[in-house]
């Protein structure tokens, strides 16, 4: 008999997902990550039900976005600071991924305060950044939780 060299999370479709540092409120922050170069993910609107943002901040750079998904830009943008659903996706991204982290992907140094006030540390302006890729990607984040648990391989994901 031939023993397998596959690892039990190898055999299935599905993979061990690494818990949030805390537990979050994914109804306003629905979807954040730390992906190519920059904090993004999408907030919902604090207004309209039917309406979410991508907002987005540049590692380094610090600089940010925050557009619906349809690219009209939030009003609540200025030139040298950042909306509310920048601070949600700010705070809903330490929850997730802790404050060291997301920190030393941002590169910007934590104070005392350990990451309380994470975003008022970040120095940046307003800057276009691709919505589309993001929204997309949460889309098919979204697709699959909808599939059914299965030991079979899922086609899409073989890459992974």
């Amino acid at each position: 008999m031939i023993a397998s060299t596959e690892r039990p999370s190898e055999a299935r479709s599905t993979v061990c997902v690494v818990p949030p540092v805390r537990p979050r409120k994914l109804a306003k922050v629905p979807f954040v990550e730390l992906a190519d170069g920059r904090l993004q993910g999408v907030v919902s609107s604090g207004s309209d039900i039917a309406r979410v943002y991508v907002s987005s901040i540049a590692a380094g750079s610090h600089d940010f976005n925050c557009s619906t998904n349809n690219n009209r830009p939030c009003g609540g943008l200025g030139g040298a600071y950042m909306c509310k659903h920048l601070d949600a996706l700010v705070d809903q991204a330490v929850l997730q991924y802790g404050a060291d982290r997301v920190a030393r992907y941002l590169r910007v140094e934590l104070g005392e305060d350990g990451g309380g006030d994470l975003a008022g540390r970040l120095n940046g302006s307003r800057d276009s950044a691709p919505a589309a890729a993001v929204f997309s990607r949460f889309l098919r984040h979204l697709a699959y939780l909808e599939l059914p648990d299965t030991t079979e391989p899922i086609p899409e994901m073989q890459w992974f």
